[in-house]
């Protein structure tokens, strides 16, 4: 029996996902500003005060506003909820775009690398900076570190791996405009290649972001499973519901901030159906409730440890197998009298346990008689395993 996933819509996950959606627009938008005008006052002051690795920053500093876009792009779609088109909502938008970012800042890290190294070359070409590039270099890294902060914090609190991105895209910068600094101050002391040194090591840092970022993300495309220690706590939760025996096949993936998990738990076999299910839903709400990040469980119920036992589809099923009982049981008077028959598919086999009234018995000593007379009729059946009687 398979348990299908339900999509809850409570107000309360609502209204996380809007303040999600409000916290992202906010924090990006007052990156942005601040980017644009650092990006605006690196490249000028480069230029005006000779600086290569500033106006590097500087074009870094812009790079940064055209990925605040992508992040507000990507918050305003990954925030919708499922639709048709997209029964598990639109999370992996978010994936998609921190990929965008990674590869944004690959990008421009080459660029930074390939115009230092070409200055390097050209020893004319290198010139010493002048004091302002100093003062917008130090302005940017106290920036560019506060909004890292303020960023990250709103990335951990909404488990949002593409403002984590971007908040590394604003470190970054903060990064390159240490080296930056150190470079300025070097060409001014008289080491004239520190100034286009430094550009390179901003470009390598910038990379190295990138490229984590990339490979993060293609990994949650490819749906790799969660950190060992999540899956652990993700069966532990599991395995402390009532009424499940045990646990297999069980797997788990990313969706954006948010991640999903496949399970088959094992229940006793002879329970109701609607025990059954009633379990399957505990299981999906304990794990929803106690693992932070789980957004939806589906849930498969197995009667026994199908990962080990076979699978039997040559089984006849309960149409057919009445049919074919009422001719073993023809012979049978209480075979008329049957009220409910209920079916276990079990190691292979089939199970019968038949319901009569206790008016087809003449003293309550004729029960295991008349049992291993049905039984007996049924042996011709090779997928029957077994026959017993209950009475009400």
């Amino acid at each position: 029996m398979t348990h299908h996933h339900h999509q809850d819509s409570t107000s309360s996950g609502q209204d996380t996902q809007d303040s999600r959606y409000k916290a992202t627009v906010r924090v990006t938008i007052i990156g942005a500003i601040i980017d644009f005008f650092l990006g605006v006052a690196k490249i000028l002051v480069g230029s005006i005060a000779n600086s290569q690795a500033l106006i590097a920053d500087g074009v870094h500093s812009l790079s940064d506003l055209a990925t605040d876009f992508v992040v507000l792009y990507a918050a305003k779609h990954s925030s919708q909820d499922a639709d048709e088109a997209h029964p598990y909502g639109h999370g992996r938008i978010e994936t998609v775009a921190t990929v965008g970012l990674g590869v944004a800042l690959v990008i421009v890290a080459a660029g930074i690398v390939v115009d230092a190294i070409q200055r390097m070359l050209d020893p004319e070409s290198l010139v010493v900076p002048g004091f302002w590039a100093l003062v917008i270099a130090a302005i940017s890294v106290v920036s560019k570190e506060a909004i890292y902060q303020y960023t990250m914090a709103v990335a951990r609190r909404y488990r949002s791996k593409m403002l984590e991105a971007n908040a590394w895209h604003s470190r970054s910068d903060a990064i390159s405009s240490i080296v930056v600094l150190v470079g300025i101050a070097g060409s001014m002391a008289g080491y004239r290649y520190l100034d286009a040194v430094a550009a390179i090591g901003v470009g390598i840092m910038i990379a190295k972001i990138g490229w984590d970022l990339c490979f993060h993300s293609i990994q949650e495309l490819v749906d790799t499973a969660l950190e060992e220690e999540r899956v652990k706590a993700i069966k532990s939760s599991i395995l402390a519901v009532d009424g499940v025996v045990s646990l297999h096949i069980l797997r788990t993936r990313r969706m954006g901030s948010d991640a999903l998990v496949d399970v088959h738990i094992q229940v006793q076999p002879d329970i109701s159906v609607s025990e059954a299910h009633y379990i399957s839903e505990r299981v999906r709400l304990a794990v929803i409730k106690e693992i932070e990040e789980v957004a939806d469980v589906m849930v498969h119920i197995d009667p026994e440890d199908d990962e080990h036992i076979q699978f039997n589809a040559e089984l006849p099923m309960r149409t057919l197998l009445s049919q074919q009982l009422q001719n073993c049981w023809s012979e049978i008077p209480e075979a008329k009298q049957i009220d409910r028959m209920a079916l276990h598919y079990l190691d292979g086999k089939i199970r019968i346990e038949l319901l009569l009234p206790f008016s087809v018995l003449e003293d309550l000593e004729q029960g295991p008689a008349l049992q291993a007379l049905f039984e007996t009729s049924a042996q011709t059946l090779k997928d029957i395993e077994s026959v017993s009687l209950r009475f009400h």
